[in-house]
């Protein structure tokens, strides 16, 4: 059985941008087909602000390879059995949020890739080959080259060490959580503040020294985006269930509301 392709790793590759569809609230094992006919390349599937166990972000994994969008998870910390366990059970990738230093970065790396690159424990019969079973050597080449491990910045001294962390051998992405970015330098809310645009800045500088992909998360406000993906943002999140939810259905009750009114 062939590996699964990482289509946003591949659309990366390509030159292209790859956004995601958000999963926060939904518990459907449909989410990758509802992301695909949506035109998004991967599923965020939040595990630090939802409330997902592994089984369940596991199921969901494993169900959205068959629909060509890249299921990737965010842990709720740097425990490498989350990442060891959400990666054997389908996960194309995983972000760690709050990665501060070069040590982090590098214990993250350890956990989510096999050797020589990594410290992951060797399995089989894993989803991302159809279950089927795999000559070691063979599955841990693979699959190290297929899994994006994506490095969260959300701090000014994670954005201090950018460079040191965009070096580290097996991190693909930096990723400035936005939130949590702004909040710790003073200044929440504020995604167009003069700082805020330094930090992105510099690490879409340390991911081009690097040959590292720079990623967003946070922003929505489309001139923003626009904004931030000029400046060399690739990889990022394009929106949540719950957000998406609301405001289709905020926007039915103000119609509805006008012809009852």
């Amino acid at each position: 059985m062939a590996l699964v392709p990482n289509h946003a790793k591949e659309k990366l590759e390509a030159g292209g941008i790859a956004f995601c569809f958000g999963l926060r609230v939904g518990r459907t094992v449909n989410a990758g087909m509802i992301a695909k006919t949506c035109g998004f390349d991967w599923l965020f599937i939040d595990m630090e602000h939802g409330t997902f166990d592994v089984d369940l972000a596991c199921q969901i994994s494993s169900a959205s390879l068959a629909t060509g969008v890249t299921p990737i998870v965010r842990i709720p910390g740097h425990q490498h059995f989350h990442i060891a366990r959400v990666l054997d059970g389908g996960a194309q990738g995983v972000i760690a949020p709050h990665v501060d230093t070069v040590k982090q970065a590098d214990a993250i790396v350890r956990a989510a890739k096999y050797p020589p690159v990594g410290k992951r424990s060797m399995s089989n019969n894993l989803p991302q080959f159809g279950m089927a079973r795999m000559p070691g050597g063979d599955l841990a080449e693979q699959l190290n080259d297929n899994t994006l491990v994506i490095i969260m910045l959300e701090t000014p001294e994670a954005i201090e060490n950018a460079d040191a962390i965009a070096a580290v051998d097996g991190v693909d992405i930096l990723m400035i959580g936005t939130n949590d970015l702004c909040a710790e330098m003073g200044i929440p809310g504020q995604f167009d503040h003069e700082r805020t645009i330094t930090a992105y800045q510099t690490m879409i500088d340390a991911c081009k020294k690097h040959g590292k992909y720079a990623a967003m998360g946070g922003v929505y406000d489309h001139n923003l985006m626009e904004k931030y993906i000029k400046m060399g943002v690739r990889f990022m999140l394009g929106g949540a269930d719950l957000g998406f939810i609301m405001g289709a259905a905020a926007a039915r009750t103000k119609f509805l509301r006008t012809l009852i009114d």
